[in-house]
């Protein structure tokens, strides 16, 4: 895709995709192509307690499970995909404390990667 900007996996967010059905899979990685071009997939909406549109959670349902993505474009040249989950409970749409806190942590984290990429001499931002 000429002009798409590269997806940075951050902590185990790719192997957690990958364990998804394929279908899941299939129709998380279409959503994470949109933002690569700058868009935004129907089904990616943004994650209460993140301010705004900055994170973005794709939900995927597939025989009778929910599986998530977590993603940021907060920062300028790449699209980082904090997280990966299976949605275990059943009560509620909000998405799990335990989810929401290794989303904080790996957005910290994005933020560094980001950081020390644009600070490289030589490297895209």
């Amino acid at each position: 895709m000429p002009n798409a900007k590269p997806v940075r996996w951050i902590g185990r967010s790719y192997e957690d995709l990958c364990a998804f059905p394929r279908e899941a899979r299939r129709a998380i990685g279409y959503a994470l192509q949109f933002a690569q071009m700058g868009d935004k997939h129907p089904s990616a909406k943004p994650l209460k307690g993140f301010g705004g549109a900055g994170v973005l959670e794709i939900v995927e349902d597939h025989d009778g499970n929910s599986y998530r993505a977590v993603y940021t474009v907060k920062f300028s040249g790449a699209v980082y995909v904090l997280h990966a989950f299976q949605k275990k409970s059943k009560k509620g749409i909000e998405t799990p404390k335990h989810e929401i806190e290794v989303v904080k942590k790996r957005l910290a984290r994005a933020q560094e990667d980001h950081r020390a990429r644009r600070d490289k001499p030589g490297d895209e931002p």
